[in-house]
């Protein structure tokens, strides 16, 4: 029975009573979870100054405390419901300086902090006095531990003036609602249970329990299975990067987050994927932007606020919803601003130097010009194409500084006008905030150089969700540069971890047009957008999902009396939480929704990267193992999706070593001992070698076997059986370079055809193998090396008992 959707005066003739759950129905708590109270209470109640930065222990004892409270019940009585008193009897007082005297303090603390955190939730309330204006009877029923009186005290201050026809606190009757409670709520009140009607939040105990003794149920349940599944790993993530920091109370921004998520009819995963996730990371920014603003207001002119395109695109339709103040959309982009300021080459060999692969049809987009010498250098290279870095290293022998001068002051008129057009007022302004999502303020860097050669003093405010501090020593000193997660946020290997997935995050932000190539009297001249037109639409669907938590928010936050944005350092740690988990330890749901993704390289090609290859993350775990897996540099682009593309737990080791907690000396690997293995040459001769084997922290044998290219070497054989009798050969995987350390460097690993290698004296099935004698052999074919050495790597998880550390093997 669905109250919202059945009319008052048809629900009076047939449900004589309606009760409501009190506790996440009709009274929702401003914090992430129920025991979030605890950790108040630990603050309220004085011990959080005597025993400082310990609210996890006292939270866990509170927990505790109650589980023996109530197993003591049941054993007594065969029923566990007990009061506060009751549980506070068990806990150790000791242990905090305190003796049992402050018994009764401690469930007042407590009582206090459901008081401050407790909050009418205004959805229910209606419905509650719409049931009651249509003439029968309301009231409540509740597991807890806090008697009638309590109850009745906590209701009243969190809706005054609100009066029930019953009220019913589990504790002071012996049994909850799962056992016999609604059976006595009906005996006592004399309702009939056919026509009665319970509203709660528990599937088990309002729901189930309530359908048991025959009452109709409403489930107002507190987040769908997906979202509670999310906010879990929210809060692990949380825990594993402010370990010391109260992770429950965040004043009623997780709630907020529920609440908005259960008025939401879209079916779009998309649209709920904004809503629930980025929505509330953007609006928490949106927050910060405008507290900038605000503080620049006070000691400055006229402040101007450009969010820069495209990455900027969400954030800026954000701000245009929820403020008056004017804001620029300005499409300058990493490439165009650092031309625009080329007054030397070093500025050009800084941008085509990242460049992966670059030819002269691109330079000159880039760079708006070729001259002669640098076409006859790409003319040189096989198929006309260089490296970045070859280019870099050569351009200040193929171009003159003053021909970049010449495009540079080109360029800069050409960008001047269009800021003029965009920024209403713009030679009158003091100051400029420039707002993106980061990182190292290349543009704002690249802009003041530009202002300074025009002669234009407008300050410039970098203004960014994420940002590297230590980037921005060198800014001019009337600058100024914030990110929203800041050093004093996330420690600095944290946020590199997440800016080395960032790919995401810009992709659903940016805008569906093609990046910014130069400017025409005073519009822009965008390149192609290269991306799939279903990507364009489904980030077009995670934004409309981010608008709607922004607008929903700043409705329902003041109604329920959240001021989940009041405290910006909490703020900004649970922001971070929400965006690092979406990024490194993203669900299956999402992984399916976002997996197709890719990124445009936006560098003058129309290149495509993939935002997850798995293959790669494979290949490069066998090759360096899972450590020198998670230092992989992109391509791929989502480095956290791919490992999540293998298993949630491979996610999770990421998410770890992006926390500076996966310790090399577990995770890594160690010398097991000495394999002798054979090498075929070309004549037709053998050699035996001995090679090392090694054993990671995840249990796998690696052995890692160098070919120079003048060995000449067309086979190699490797005794696998001596290594472990039975086992899962996970492939075998091939490095190249100049030298042994370069190979094993080198991200690109290929893994070879499993039908080109041979077993000799093994039993296979699939990847399965089982050795008939100790010499079982495995037969790799070496290809003619185009590099000096080539690094071949087998990686294998024994199936036996058999621990061949500590002994040499293959002797």
């Amino acid at each position: 029975m669905n109250v919202g959707m059945i009319g008052a005066t048809r629900r009076a003739r047939i449900v004589s009573a309606c009760s409501f759950d009190v506790f996440d129905t009709f009274l929702l708590r401003a914090c992430t979870t129920p025991d979030g109270v605890f950790e108040r209470t630990y603050e309220l109640s004085g011990i959080s100054e005597v025993c400082p930065n310990v609210s996890t222990s006292f939270v866990q004892h509170r927990i505790q405390a109650e589980a023996r409270a109530r197993q003591e019940a049941k054993d007594r009585c065969g029923l566990s419901e007990v009061y506060i008193s009751d549980i506070y009897s068990y806990f150790p007082f000791k242990l905090y300086g305190l003796d049992r005297r402050a018994l009764n303090d401690l469930a007042e603390a407590e009582f206090h902090a459901e008081l401050e955190l407790c909050g009418a939730n205004p959805g229910i309330v209606d419905k509650y006095l719409e049931m009651k204006r249509a003439g029968y009877s309301t009231g409540f029923i509740s597991d807890t531990y806090w008697n009638t009186q309590q109850l009745a005290r906590l209701l009243r201050a969190c809706s005054p003036g609100l009066d029930w026809d019953f009220l019913y606190a589990s504790c002071d009757h012996g049994s909850s609602k799962s056992e016999k409670l609604f059976a006595k709520y009906l005996l006592e009140q004399g309702f009939d249970a056919a026509t009665s009607l319970h509203v709660g939040d528990n599937e088990n105990a309002d729901i189930r329990g309530a359908r048991r003794h025959g009452l109709g149920a409403h489930y107002y349940p507190q987040a769908s299975a997906a979202l509670t599944s999310k906010l879990q790993r929210e809060t692990a993530t949380f825990e594993l990067l402010w370990p010391d920091r109260p992770s429950r109370l965040d004043h009623g921004g997780r709630t907020l987050r529920r609440v908005v998520a259960t008025q939401s009819s879209e079916e779009s995963r998309g649209f709920q994927l904004g809503l629930t996730v980025l929505g509330p990371v953007m609006s928490a920014f949106d927050a910060f932007i405008e507290a900038r603003r605000a503080r620049l207001a006070q000691t400055s002119g006229r402040v101007a606020i450009g969010f820069l395109g495209r990455d900027g695109f969400l954030a800026h339709r954000i701000w245009q919803d929820a403020h008056e103040q004017e804001a620029a959309y300005l499409e300058i982009n990493r490439r165009v601003s650092l031309v625009g300021s080329a007054n030397t080459l070093e500025p050009l060999c800084e941008l085509v130097g990242n460049v992966a692969k670059i030819d002269a049809p691109t330079f000159a987009d880039i760079i708006k010009t070729l001259p002669p010498k640098v076409a006859a250098f790409f003319a040189e290279r096989e198929d006309g194409v260089a490296t970045g870095r070859e280019l870099a290293d050569a351009l200040p022998e193929l171009i003159e500084a003053s021909e970049i001068a010449d495009v540079a002051a080109d360029i800069r008129a050409r960008l001047l006008v269009y800021l003029r057009k965009a920024i209403p007022d713009f030679d009158a302004c003091t100051d400029l905030m420039l707002v993106d999502l980061g990182y190292a303020g290349s543009v704002q860097k690249s802009l003041r150089r530009i202002f300074d050669c025009e002669g234009i003093a407008i300050r410039l405010h970098g203004t960014y969700l994420l940002a590297l501090d230590d980037a921005f020593g060198d800014i001019a000193d009337d600058d100024s540069a914030e990110g929203f997660i800041s050093d004093f946020v996330a420690t600095p290997h944290v946020k590199r971890m997440i800016i080395r997935n960032v790919t995401l995050l810009e992709q659903m932000c940016c805008s569906a047009d093609g990046s910014v190539r130069d400017y025409r009297g005073g519009e822009v001249e965008r390149e192609i957008n290269p991306r799939p037109k279903e990507q364009i639409a489904l980030a077009s669907e995670i934004q409309a999902g981010a608008l709607a938590f922004g607008e929903r928010a700043r409705t329902l936050g003041p109604q329920h009396g959240f001021r989940h944005l009041a405290a910006p350092d909490v703020a900004a740690r649970w922001a971070t939480a929400v965006l690092a988990r979406l990024l490194l330890l993203p669900d299956d749901d999402e992984l399916v929704l976002l997996g197709d993704f890719s990124h445009d390289v936006n560098l003058g090609t129309h290149a495509l990267a993939p935002m997850i290859d798995g293959h790669t993350v494979k290949n490069l775990a066998v090759a360096r193992g899972i450590i020198g897996a998670c230092a992989a540099p992109a391509p791929p682009m989502w480095l956290a999706g791919s490992f999540a593309s293998i298993s949630q737990s491979h996610a999770y080791l990421y998410l770890l070593f992006g926390a500076n907690r996966l310790p090399g000396n577990v995770f890594g690997e160690t010398p097991c001992g000495n394999l002798e293995i054979g090498l075929f040459a070309a004549n037709g001769s053998l050699s035996m070698e001995t090679i090392t084997a090694y054993r990671s922290g995840l249990g796998e044998l690696r052995v890692r076997i160098p070919i120079v290219r003048t060995m000449a070497v067309t086979r190699i054989g490797v005794p696998i059986g001596r290594l472990a009798h039975e086992g899962i050969l996970h492939g075998v995987v091939l490095q190249s370079g100049d030298s042994v350390e370069d190979a094993s460097k080198n991200p690109q690993a290929a893994r070879l055809a499993e039908d080109r290698l041979i077993f000799a004296g093994l039993a296979r099935n699939g990847r399965h193998y089982q050795a008939s004698h100790e010499d079982g052999t495995l037969l790799i074919p070496v290809d003619p090396p185009r590099s000096k050495v080539a690094i071949y790597t087998i990686m294998i998880t024994s199936l036996g008992d058999e621990r061949a550390f500590g002994r040499s093997i293959g002797n």
